[in-house]
Order: C-alpha cells, then structure tokens, then sequence
C-alpha cells in the first residue's frame, strides 16, 4: 500500500496547483458558450476535458412572422420585412456564429495554439423572380457587398491551420505524473564484493511536476522525482532506500523566438480576427437587408403592374362589348369585334404573367424571410399583402459628392476589415523576422537532492567477514527526512548553459519574410483599389439616382399624356372620325406608360437602396442596430393589422400607406 502513497500524494498536489477554470462567457468571450449548471468542488478541474453545451441551430421562426397573417394573408410593410430577416433570414444566423468562432480561435491562441481560418465571405441577396428569368441584375441593384478580401483575409473555412514565423511557446500549464514499480533479479560474479550470489530488489520510480510557457519566450518546468529501492544487499548500510529531488529547469530564448510582441502575435491576431468577424457579419447584414428592400420594392411594383394590366383588361372589355352593340346595330364591321377580342386575349394573357410575377415573387420573399421557407402551409398558403406604396421624395437630399465618398470610407465596413487584415499581416511578420535570428538559448538548473531510509537489517550470509554497517543519522528516516532534506537544500545541485544554432543558408525564413512582405504589398494595393471602387460606386449611383429620378418624372408625365390621348381618341372614335385600331393603339400606349411610370418608380427606389449600401448608410437610414441585429431579435413591435369584417373575413378599413423611400 506505501508504494500507491506517491501517487495519492502526487494527484493531490496537481488538484491543488491547478489554476482554476473559469464557466460561461469568463471562458468563452462575450459571445460564450453555455456553462454546466451543477458545479462541484473539482468542476474547476474535470471542467476542461468536458464537451462545452452548445446550444443546437434554431430552426424555428420568429412569433412576428405568424402575428402578421390575417384571414389567409400576411400584412407585410417594408419595416417588418427587415425585421423579419433580421430575426429569420439564415444567411445571417450563418453570419452569426463567426463572432463565435473567432472567440473560440481567441481562446486557443491564448493557450499558443496556431490560428484556425475564419470565412470572411458575404452572400449576397437572392434576385427578383423577372431577373431570374430574363438573366438580369434587375431595375438597378444594389452595390455588391460580397466580400473580396484582400490578399492579407482570412478567407479559408474548417480546419486548416498553417503557420509561419517562430514557434509560440505552450502557455497552458502542463501537469505530468509518472510511477513505474519493478522487481530486478541479477546474479553476481564476485559474491564477495557484494556479500551476495544475487542481488534482488524491488524498486518504484515516480514523478510528477508542471511545464509552461510564458509570452516572453521563457520555458520552465518544475519536477519532483523519487525513487524507492528494497534490495537483499548486506553491505548497505540503508535499506530500505528513498531517493528525492526538486527540480527547476529553466529555457529562455534570447535570439530567435525573444520578446512578447513575438509570442503574443495570434493572441492580437486572434483579437482583431473578432472585429473582422463582427465587420463581416454587418456586410451580410447590410447585404440581406438591401436585397429584401429590393424584393420588397420589386413585390410592391409587380402588385402595380397586375392593378396596370387589369385596367387594360377592363378597357379592352369595355371596347369590345361597345364594338360588339354597334356591329349589333349595323354601325360598324363585324371584323372590329374580331380585332377587339384578339386585343382583349392579349391583355388577359399579359394579365397573368403579372399576376405570376406576383405569386412567384412571393415565395422569394418568403423564403428570404422565414427559416422554414413554404414548409409551414399557413405560410406556403398566404399571399402577402404590401401595406407600404413606392413614391419618391418632392425634394431630393443635397449633399456633395466629396461628403459621401467621406462618409463612404469611414463607414463601410469593408474598410475597417481590410485595414484589420493589413495590420494582421504586419503583427504576423513579427514572427517571420525573429525566424531569420539564429537560435540562442540560455538554460538554468536548480535541484535539490535527497536521500533517507532504514538501517539495513538483512542478515549477513554466516562465514563471512564482518562489515560494519553504521548509517549515517541523517539518511535516517521516512519521506519526511527526504522532503526536510529537499527543503533545507542540503545536497544542491545547478547547471548553467547555453545552446547556439546558426543555419549557414536559412533559405526557409528568408522565404518566409518574402512571402508576406510581397503579401502585404498586395494588400496595401488591394486597398488603394477598394477605394477607388467605393468613389467610384458613390459617384455612380449619385448619377444613378438623379437619373432614374428624372426617368421617372418623364415617365408619370408621358402617362398623364396619354392619358389625354385615350380620352381624346375615344371622343373621336365615339363621334367617327377615329377607328378601332387607332383607339386600341391609344389603350396599348397607355399601358405601356403606366407599366413604365411603375418600372421608373422601382428603379428609382433600387437606387435609393444603392446609394445608402455605397456611402455605407443602410442600416442608419432603416433604424437598424447592430445589437438587435447580433442577438437576433429586433425591438420593434410589428405593424398593427386590419380590423377584418366578421361577415366576409375582409379588411374592413383601408391600411394608412407608409413610403419604401425615404
């Protein structure tokens, strides 16, 4: 049972030095993990070698969504349409765990482990159902958020890992133990210097101690190491016998591998990695919302463009039940109804593409909108009904294009990112330097020895000459006298050194240094191109926006025109001096302003969209916050629905009109 006292004593030791383990977000950063709730005395031990409680991916959507259904329909304005996304849409759930993520690499560089990639790219928005068909972009979209990382990103996924510069030391504690017990039989060739034919002994080895790295590029390790030896040997004069020593042994780098701003490099890394992800998660963020304004947009001008067509239907109707009484009375050719009749198919045709448009682009926006898309059949069943009109301001806001392009690079938050990268790269050279130093270390020792044990009571073999065996009184004793001898250094020992590599080509390090100065050129140029990129989308969509805003002045007064062209037509026509087909042309020309006055007003609203995505003010502009965004779960109550009619299941009272543009 004594042999097991070691162990017991070792583990005790290693329960009692072992810094204690921090729960919850103290372990795991601000974006922590669950922490176990039952908690014992040695939780802060047996804590780190437990799977942490991640919660599972929520699959579920948020209550707006349903509150919002009414009688068969979902009452959607544009507000709780980014409220919704914001709260349901996956791509920024997707979005949300990278904050995650880079706490977690965090807390690995903390331990001096290599860096782990971190995706820094950006999924843009689904497009509307015309674009899909007709393999545009749409009206005009909005700037292209997804994200072009320069050369300095990182844009790798999973578990690669790769490394360059000098090795960072292990900066967790390292507690080790060992015992090996043996049982040794050797036969003797002179039994008289060894007063036996063989020699017989039981011997148990342990150690135990803790090995740890510090940022300055120092090594220590402390080791208690004992041995106990029973043998049949008459000439000792202890036996049983206990060996002891306390060690500490001492690495420090001088050259290579010297200094904290070398062996905290990840660590700043790591830290900046959180900001970057925080940055790409607003990119998605601001991606996602601009693409569900757009659809939004795109569902409200699709609604206008099928209330378009049924008026051409309904005048078309209206021309050939009038063509067909006056065939009926003689007045007019039969060959009139045909080509009234031909004219009034082609407009219900036309009528149900848009209502199609309506439908399909529905479920696009369903699915932007809802983590189970059209699986739910409430949901898959309802037909969404925009509470919001497009229009577009009396007064359009001035300010130079000097002050956006301004407010563009101090707020787009691929700028902030890109400089995190490029100051990444600079921290990360830190380490390739010190690899081109040639390796200098320098090396303490300090032990403190001991031995003690019983006066030898094997019986001398009978015949043999008498050896005194008179132990010495202070080997005398147990593993007390082996620790009190330890302590009191009686028998030290100490060692002082050095060790001095010089690689004589060291064509690895010069590469290495290569690689990331020429790296971080690129990334140093790849940011002069971003921003002339983001001047360039500034300037662009200012020009865009005057221009579709003229577009659509020109387009509601040539809808106004002819209007009074239908009317003088049809005046004409009613008098004689017109024909059908000149009056069908009128109807034809009619619709087709009022299609354009509908597509001019989307536009307009699209590049209203890309002008806030360019200066980088989207989320400002919508009352957007970033916390709300992060946590999933936007404050602001959803719009009040409809007093419905009990009698027909109907809205009772019209929904006040709010407008997309702000």
């Amino acid at each position: 049972m004594d042999r097991f006292k070691f162990l017991i004593a070792a583990l005790c030791v290693c329960l009692l030095v072992a810094p204690r383990a921090s729960f919850g977000q103290d372990r795991y950063g601000k974006y922590g993990i669950v922490a176990p709730q039952d908690l014992h005395w040695y939780s802060g031990f047996v804590h780190r070698y437990t799977v942490p409680d991640i919660p599972p991916a929520n699959f579920s959507n948020s209550r707006r969504l349903e509150s919002l259904v009414r009688a068969g329909k979902i009452y959607l304005s544009l507000q709780d349409a980014i409220a919704l996304a914001i709260e349901n849409n996956l791509d920024i759930e997707v979005q949300r765990y990278q904050p995650k993520l880079a706490e977690a690499n965090l807390l690995r560089a903390q331990a001096g482990g290599l860096l782990r990639g971190l995706s820094s790219a950006v999924v843009s928005g689904p497009s509307s159902v015309l674009s899909q068909l007709t393999g545009t972009a749409g009206t005009t979209g909005a700037t292209n958020l997804t994200s072009s990382a320069s050369p300095a990103a990182s844009t790798s996924n999973g578990t690669i890992i790769t490394s360059t510069g000098t090795t960072i030391p292990t900066l967790d504690e390292t507690l080790f133990a060992n015992y090996t017990w043996g049982h040794r039989t050797s036969p003797q060739s002179n039994s008289f210097s060894t007063g036996i034919p063989a020699s017989v002994s039981n011997s148990g080895n342990g150690s135990f101690g803790v090995q740890r790295g510090f940022l300055s590029g120092t090594t220590a390790t402390m080791q208690y190491t004992q041995q106990d030896i029973t043998s049949n040997n008459v000439r000792s004069e202890i036996n049983p016998v206990n060996t002891g020593a306390l060690s500490l042994n001492v690495t420090q780098h001088l050259l290579q591998g010297f200094g904290f701003a070398v062996n905290n490099r990840n660590i700043r890394i790591a830290k900046n990695s959180i900001k970057i992800s925080e940055l790409t998660f607003e990119q998605q963020l601001i991606s996602t919302v601009a693409s569900v304004i757009n659809l939004y947009t795109d569902l409200v001008s699709y609604v206008e463009a099928v209330k378009v067509q049924e008026e051409a239907v309904g005048l078309n109707q209206k021309l050939y039940s009038d063509n067909k009484k006056q065939v009926e009375i003689g007045t007019l050719a039969p060959i009139e109804i045909i080509r009234a009749e031909a004219e009034l198919a082609s407009s219900e045709q036309t009528l149900v593409q848009a209502q199609t448009a309506v439908l399909q682009q529905e479920i696009v926006l369903k699915t932007v909108l809802s983590r189970t898309g059209t699986a739910s059949p409430v949901i898959a069943e309802a037909h969404i009904v925009p509470t919001d009109q497009l229009r577009i301001p009396d007064v359009e806001a001035v300010a130079p294009v000097q002050d956006r392009i301004e407010t563009a690079l101090r707020s787009r938050p691929e700028m902030a990112q890109t400089e995190l990268n490029i100051v990444n790269t600079k921290i990360q050279m830190a380490g390739t330097k010190s690899e081109l130093l040639p390796t200098l270390d320098l090396t303490l020792g300090a032990t403190n020895n001991a031995l003690a044990g019983d006066p030898n009571t094997v019986p001398i073999p009978a015949g043999q000459a008498f050896f005194p065996r008179i132990p010495d009184p202070n080997y005398v004793g147990g593993i007390g006298s082996v620790l009190a001898q330890i302590f009191r250094r009686n028998y030290p020992d100490y060692t002082v050194g050095f060790q001095l590599n010089i690689p004589l080509r060291n064509r690895a390090a010069e590469a290495d240094i290569i690689n990331d100065t020429l790296t971080l050129r690129q990334a140093e140029l790849q940011q002069r191109k971003q921003i002339n990129q983001i001047r360039a989308d500034v300037q662009n969509s200012v020009i865009g926006l005057r221009q579709y805003r003229a577009q659509y002045l020109a387009a509601q007064k040539a809808r106004a025109l002819q209007e009074q062209t239908l009317d003088a037509e049809r005046k004409k026509y009613a008098l004689g001096a017109s024909t059908v087909f000149l009056v069908i042309q009128a109807q034809r020309d009619l619709t087709l302003a009022q299609s354009n006055e509908v597509l001019a007003l989307s536009a307009y609203n699209h590049a209203r969209v890309s002008l806030d995505v360019a200066t980088g003010q989207l989320l400002e502009h919508y009352n957007i916050q970033l916390d709300d965004a992060m946590k999933g779960k936007v404050a602001t109550a959803p719009s009040t629905l409809p007093v419905l009619d009990e009698k027909n299941g109907k809205a009772a009272v019209k929904l006040p009109a709010a407008s997309v543009a702000n």
